[in-house]
């Protein structure tokens, strides 16, 4: 009996520590259990705050293509797909490849005389003779408009023997750039050629100053010992005619600096115009051999304009073809044309070359150095009859003569 008393405490008391040893295991697996729950928790917290960067990066990304006008690609060098991923260009008219389309079909848009260095460049980069692509292109559209497109790309991943597998880049329209690019070049070269035709009027300048003044100088020292009236009298027409060299001259300077200095004030009244082409051949007849003749269809013609501005115009259209025509005749006209009225002054003289007549109304030109002047008288008679509302042009071919006409408004 005491037997069976003893082992029955030995199985109680065997019982009771298996069950804390079970116990105690099963602690120590929950707790276990608790610590990978706690680890993935912490795993799955950092993923999600990478994640939530990667999202607000991807936001902000696509801010910046949005803000920068840019469009991104992909290239594939072993399929060659070349698809466009966001496209946040300007304009609704940009060049887009399609699914199929490889990056040597979009060749094709691009203009002839880009596509060459373009595609030596992509070639470079796909064959991994270089790292980096940038090339500025023209892009024409099948409906006809064209623009300007700078790319930018570079290798992202590469295939174990180091070959090019995967580049991305980016595409941006820059047709503001090239336009400003384009007005600072012709700004450039407008201001240098100013510069050059400058330096050629100022030295011509002298010439044409120091001409009529040493006549006048000359003349007028010998005047006080001639004694023959027929020759004091000779000396006096050639000072007359000096001094009016020499006020043209210095007329015209005056007309230009008041142009440049933006004075555009005009008196406007009614004109005959009849009698200012009249005052032209009675003023001009007298100093060339050649025969000068108007033709007025009107027996009165009056326009509303500034007066002094026409016959400054006028003025500086016939002595240019006096100054160049040498023989045959020199003839003023003019002809209505509805509301506005078309003068021209044609000459008989030696005419003008294609290319001179693209810059003869511009300041300081001469197309010919050996004949007086400043160069000054057309692009002065250009200025008035803009202000004036009209028009002006020449006609010409060298050998045939010239033509130069103006238009201005009846009524202003």
């Amino acid at each position: 009996m005491v037997t069976n008393l003893l082992y029955a405490r030995f199985i109680s008391g065997s019982a009771v520590g298996w069950i804390w040893a079970f116990g105690g295991l099963i602690f120590l697996v929950l707790c276990w259990l608790a610590y990978r729950q706690w680890r993935e928790y912490r795993r799955l917290q950092s993923e999600l705050a990478e994640m939530e960067k990667v999202w607000q990066n991807n936001i902000q990304y696509e801010f910046v293509l949005k803000a920068m006008r840019i469009a991104v690609w992909r290239y594939d060098t072993t399929t060659r797909a070349f698809v466009y991923e966001n496209d946040f260009r300007y304009g609704t008219a940009s060049y887009v490849p399609d699914k199929d389309e490889t990056f040597f079909d979009t060749l094709t848009a691009i203009d002839a005389a880009d596509v060459d260095r373009v595609s030596k460049a992509f070639v470079d980069l796909v064959e991994g003779r270089t790292d980096t692509y940038h090339q500025e292109y023209r892009v024409h559209m099948p409906n006809g408009s064209s623009y300007w497109e700078e790319s930018y790309a570079t290798i992202v991943e590469r295939d174990a023997d180091g070959k090019p597998q995967k580049i991305v880049g980016t595409s941006q329209r820059i047709d503001a750039r090239k336009e400003l690019e384009a007005s600072l070049v012709a700004a450039r070269n407008k201001a240098e050629e100013s510069d050059r035709l400058k330096t050629a009027f100022l030295a011509n300048m002298g010439h044409e100053i120091r001409t009529p003044l040493n006549a006048i100088v000359g003349f007028a020292d010998l005047l006080p010992v001639v004694q023959s009236e027929e020759d004091r009298n000779q000396l006096i027409s050639e000072i007359q005619a000096n001094n009016r060299k020499l006020l043209r001259i210095i007329d015209g300077l005056v007309s230009m600096s008041k142009i440049e200095a933006g004075a555009k004030s005009l008196l406007m009244a009614k004109v005959d115009l009849n009698q200012l082409i009249q005052q032209m051949v009675d003023t001009y007849q007298p100093t060339t051999n050649v025969q000068m003749t108007c033709y007025c269809p009107l027996a009165k013609l009056e326009i509303n304009s500034d007066r002094e501005k026409l016959l400054e115009i006028l003025d500086n259209l016939v002595q240019n073809a006096v100054k160049f025509t040498t023989e045959g005749s020199i003839a003023l006209t003019y002809e209505v044309e509805g509301n506005q009225v078309r003068v021209s002054v044609s000459d008989t003289g030696k005419g003008i070359s294609e290319a001179d007549q693209k810059r003869i109304f511009e300041r300081f030109v001469k197309v010919d150095e050996f004949v007086p002047g400043t160069g000054l008288g057309l692009s002065v008679a250009k200025s008035h009859v803009e202000n004036l509302g009209g028009q002006i042009g020449v006609i010409s071919a060298l050998g045939t003569g010239t033509t130069f006409w103006f238009t201005l408004p009846l009524e202003a």
